[in-house]
């Protein structure tokens, strides 16, 4: 299936969840992350900021605990240079003031930009997978972008809440692959799997 008519019928899968069941999900999603990866030798991180009428897995739950548990870890999260048409990593705090850009989606005002070589691992937002750990986004290609330009021992770990379809049929060169998808059940290792 390409990914249109992935985008199209996974979109329509997390219209139905409710927003307890999005907030459920997502907490097992993050409890999988914590447990499964050491964050101790982490300095930054670079995570999305859910976008809440598009039924995405709730980031502050994975962001709240890292600011709790980890205080040695940067957050960053996205920020979009329009001139440049690319992503930046502004610095994400408590402190922090949002306010929604052009798309709606909101971002931090006034805060440092940290070089995309700074990232150790990225929270990848996305609608769905596959088992190669190919990922269908929006559309945009703003994360293909970013992940191309991270350092290569970056780690790229997208969250879902559903399991991944056997393979999307339009792949192209550009695409950037996850290491790793964490869903509500268990985290998907895709670093030695063909592609």
């Amino acid at each position: 299936m390409n990914k249109t008519d992935l985008r199209r019928q996974f979109l329509a899968k997390r219209d139905i969840l409710s927003r307890q069941q999005i907030l459920d999900l997502s907490a097992r999603v993050a409890a999988n992350l914590f447990s499964s990866f050491d964050l101790s030798e982490i300095r930054c991180i670079h995570s999305f900021l859910t976008i809440k009428d598009r039924g995405e897995v709730e980031t502050s739950i994975i962001i709240d605990r890292i600011w709790r548990s980890y205080p040695h870890i940067t957050i960053v999260v996205p920020r979009i240079n329009r001139k440049e048409k690319r992503m930046e990593c502004a610095v994400y705090d408590p402190m922090s003031r949002l306010i929604p850009n052009f798309w709606g989606i909101f971002e931090p005002l006034n805060t440092r930009v940290v070089s995309e070589q700074a990232v150790d691992a990225v929270i990848v937002p996305l609608i769905c997978f596959d088992e190669t750990g190919h990922r269908v986004g929006y559309g945009g290609g703003y994360y293909d972008k970013f992940l191309s330009i991270c350092r290569p021992d970056c780690l790229k770990i997208g969250v879902s809440f559903f399991d991944p379809i056997e393979k999307i049929g339009d792949i192209e060169d550009h695409d950037i692959r996850l290491d790793y998808c964490v869903t509500s059940e268990t985290v998907w290792d895709f670093r030695e799997r063909a592609q």
